[in-house]
């Protein structure tokens, strides 16, 4: 099996058919969505849709679950709870319900997927150091996690310590746990502002993370047209 695994698409449509035109020629026989399909970017209710076309096993992010009112955004910073109400009130019914039903976490045949931690999935913590790591290791019954939520691409292994890698291929061990960041879709933060998203192939147990330009300028323009606020495009342009 090859899986396409996305994450943090945040309503950049361009982004996310960037990252699927890229996917045609993979062979990919199921796609996968860590959350956060909506949030910050002009075209959330497309992004939804296209989610959905594609048949992809999602589970929940944070914005998904504040659009759908079930997350409190009393914590969310200025930009992103302007973002998240906006959102709101471009969303059909049909699609809010369709988030508010998304689980937090999924166990497919030798992986787990969630978006923050499988140690506290609800609380959308992050896994940024081997201490966040070894939480969430300590509840895997697969050797292989797949999150998202930091928009930063990264992995952590499981061996006498647990280390981390920056590297574009890793190579799956069933002996040690392997917890991979497959980073952003439509808002990278690692300063490169390519959409980023992650093939995995059970045969040859391998990950790779991939990357693949799209319009970024367009996508300002959107924003800026949409009346979001104007730094949710700015930061597209270096990644951040």
């Amino acid at each position: 099996m090859r899986y396409a695994i996305l994450s943090d698409i945040h309503g950049n449509l361009d982004a996310l058919k960037a990252v699927l035109s890229a996917l045609s020629s993979e062979k990919i026989d199921a796609y996968v969505c860590l959350g956060d399909i909506v949030g910050y970017g002009p075209q959330p209710a497309e992004c939804v849709h296209e989610i959905q076309k594609y048949g992809c096993i999602v589970v929940a992010g944070n914005h998904d679950f504040a659009v759908s009112e079930k997350l409190n955004i009393g914590n969310f910073n200025v930009l992103a709870k302007e973002a998240v109400l906006w959102t709101r009130a471009k969303l059909s019914a049909e699609d809010i319900e369709f988030l508010a039903n998304l689980p937090l976490e999924e166990r497919l045949e030798g992986f787990h997927v969630v978006h923050g931690t499988l140690y506290a999935p609800e609380l959308f913590d992050y896994v940024q150091t081997s201490y966040d790591a070894s939480l969430s290791m300590a509840r895997m019954e697969a050797p292989l996690c797949f999150v998202g939520h930091s928009h930063v691409p990264v992995t952590f292994v499981q061996g006498q310590v647990i280390s981390y890698s920056l590297g574009q291929v890793v190579q799956i061990n069933p002996r040690n746990k392997v917890i991979v960041n497959v980073g952003s879709v439509g808002q990278p933060r690692d300063k490169d502002p390519r959409a980023c998203y992650a093939v995995y192939d059970t045969e040859s147990q391998t990950v790779l993370i991939q990357r693949t330009h799209y319009d970024i300028e367009s996508v300002i323009a959107k924003i800026r047209e949409a009346g979001l606020p104007v730094p949710l495009g700015e930061r597209l342009r270096v990644g951040r």
